[in-house]
């Protein structure tokens, strides 16, 4: 199972991919080409001056740097989490996070089309959510809602609408700003589950300067 470093070690690096701001970075957020060649950097050089005491300021921290990109950057980086559904290529935590319940094959080929049609209905976003403990049929739903489909099992059951989202309309950067915030949510559900609480890594970040 993964395991954050040492907070007070993430303080005290740099934006080298190798560092252990990086490998903390990757574990809450999830690997990509955007939080390397953006976040990385920017958080490194925001850290000095900010208020950051624990993981969680981390994770607010690095939620600010990414409200200051474009909307580009921000569809690039939300793209770093895995669909909804997806059985391969997923790290221990996003693993964990999404087949808590073992999934039936109707429900996985459902979210199949369902991601494709949310890619098709808002161009270059993908459908990122805090499952928070629910099964992958619980989010089939509220993808079904979210997209205005009748819930169903039947992966051949296509939508009417076939209209697009206007990229950097104001229903399109909605989704993209709720996507953002769900990717924080994410991250900080998982301290819970790597069982860094925020008293230890006050503790520990203190220590660094004591």
């Amino acid at each position: 199972m993964s395991s954050l470093p040492l907070f007070s070690a993430v303080l005290a690096s740099s934006s080298d991919p190798g560092s252990p701001l990086a490998q903390a970075l990757v574990i809450l957020f999830e690997p990509s080409t955007t939080l390397y060649t953006h976040l990385l950097p920017q958080l490194a050089q925001h850290l000095p001056s900010a208020n950051v005491a624990a993981y969680n300021d981390l994770i607010d921290a690095s939620l600010h740097v990414i409200s200051l990109w474009d909307d580009v950057l921000k569809a690039e980086f939300i793209a770093g989490h895995p669909r909804i559904g997806e059985m391969q290529n997923l790290s221990h935590l996003s693993s964990k996070e999404q087949a808590a319940v073992a999934t039936p094959p109707e429900v996985l080929a459902r979210l199949k089309y369902l991601n494709a049609y949310y890619e098709y209905r808002y161009p270059g976003l993908r459908y990122i959510t805090f499952v928070n403990g629910r099964s992958r049929a619980m989010i089939k739903e509220e993808m079904e809602d979210v997209l205005g489909l009748p819930h169903s099992l039947d992966a051949r059951e296509e939508a009417r609408d076939m209209s697009t989202v206007m990229v950097g309309g104001k229903e399109w950067r909605a989704e993209l700003e709720r996507a953002v915030q769900e990717v924080g949510r994410i991250a900080k559900s998982r301290l819970s589950t790597l069982g860094a609480s925020e008293e230890e890594n006050v503790l520990v970040g203190l220590s660094l300067i004591s």
